[in-house]
Formats: structure tokens, sequence, C-alpha cells
């Protein structure tokens, strides 16, 4: 598995926030807690495999 960080801003504090995500695992969606607010946001990943960088979208829990 090769993981690749990757920057989003968090849709609570709207910090920007850096992740690390798993490209090969098309279309996962998962919690993750902000590391500068703490609150849980929903992510979605998608990308094209292992060789293009992720798009991550980031959502409130309650959205």
């Amino acid at each position: 598995m090769s993981l690749k960080k990757t920057t989003l801003t968090c849709p609570y504090c709207w910090e920007e926030i850096e992740i690390s995500v798993d490209p090969a695992m098309e279309g996962q969606s998962y919690g993750e807690d902000c590391s500068v607010c703490c609150r849980a946001i929903v992510l979605t990943v998608h990308s094209e495999g292992d060789e293009t960088d992720p798009e991550v979208y980031a959502r409130k829990e309650n959205e």
C-alpha cells in the first residue's frame, strides 16, 4: 500500500490540514477528525489508481 499525502480544507474551521490516503481504494468514504479543531469530518476519495494524485472531498459529518 502506498499512501499519498494531500491537503484539504476543514469544513468547520476552514484550516488547511494534511491527510494520508490510499489511492488504490477508489470511492472510499470514511470519517476522520480535523487535526486543528478535532471535529469529525467525512472524507470521500476518488482516484484513477496509484499513479495519480487522489481527489479528496471533505464535508461536515451531519451533511
